[in-house]
């Protein structure tokens, strides 16, 4: 699932992004995605994205220690 919201032109976009052992991150949209990272289908503005990574991130663990 994609889900988007647009930024607004006082704020550059950003996308939720996640690492091999299930973490999450903030990524700004105009810049690629760094090795070891994949896009969590998720852009919009900073806030709308911390909030969905506070949604879907609930085991703070790495995938390796769970």
């Amino acid at each position: 699932m994609n889900t988007s919201v647009p930024a607004t032109a006082a704020e550059p976009g950003f996308r939720v992004v996640r690492n091999h052992e299930d973490q999450y991150s903030l990524w700004p949209v105009e810049r690629e995605i760094p090795e070891g990272w994949r896009d969590a289908g998720f852009t919009g503005p900073r806030a709308d994205c911390l909030d969905h990574i506070e949604q879907v991130w609930t085991d703070l663990r790495p995938r390796s220690v769970r």
